[in-house]
C-alpha cells in the first residue's frame, strides 16, 4: 500500500500529483489559492478520487491515472466545500 491508501505512489509523487491536481481543481473551480493549499486539496482529493475509483469499480494505475482521480476528487471537494461554505456564508448575511 502506498502513501495516504493510494497503491503504487510514493511520498514525492503523491507531492506532485497533489500539487497538479491541487492546481487542475484550482483552474476548473475557478479559486484562487497558494501552493501548499493546492498540494493539500490534491491529496485529499486524491484519497477521494481513489475511493470514488473503488466504489465505481474503476481501475486507476501509472501516473496519469492516479493524476486524473486525484483532479476528480480535488474537484468534488472543493465544490462541496464551497457547497457547505456557501450556506453557511448565506445564514451569517442573513442575520
Amino acid at each position: 500500500m502506498g502513501v495516504m491508501g493510494t497503491p503504487g505512489v510514493g511520498f514525492f509523487m503523491l507531492l506532485l500529483i497533489g500539487a497538479l491536481a491541487g492546481w487542475i481543481a484550482e483552474r476548473v473551480t475557478r479559486s484562487d489559492h497558494g501552493l501548499l493549499t493546492n498540494i493539500i486539496v490534491g491529496i485529499a482529493g486524491s484519497f477521494i478520487g481513489s475511493k470514488l475509483a473503488d466504489a465505481l469499480d474503476v481501475r486507476v494505475s501509472g501516473f496519469w491515472g492516479h493524476l486524473v482521480a486525484a483532479a476528480v476528487g480535488a474537484i468534488l471537494l472543493l465544490w462541496v466545500w464551497r457547497a457547505i461554505r456557501g450556506r453557511r456564508d448565506d445564514r451569517t448575511i442573513n442575520r
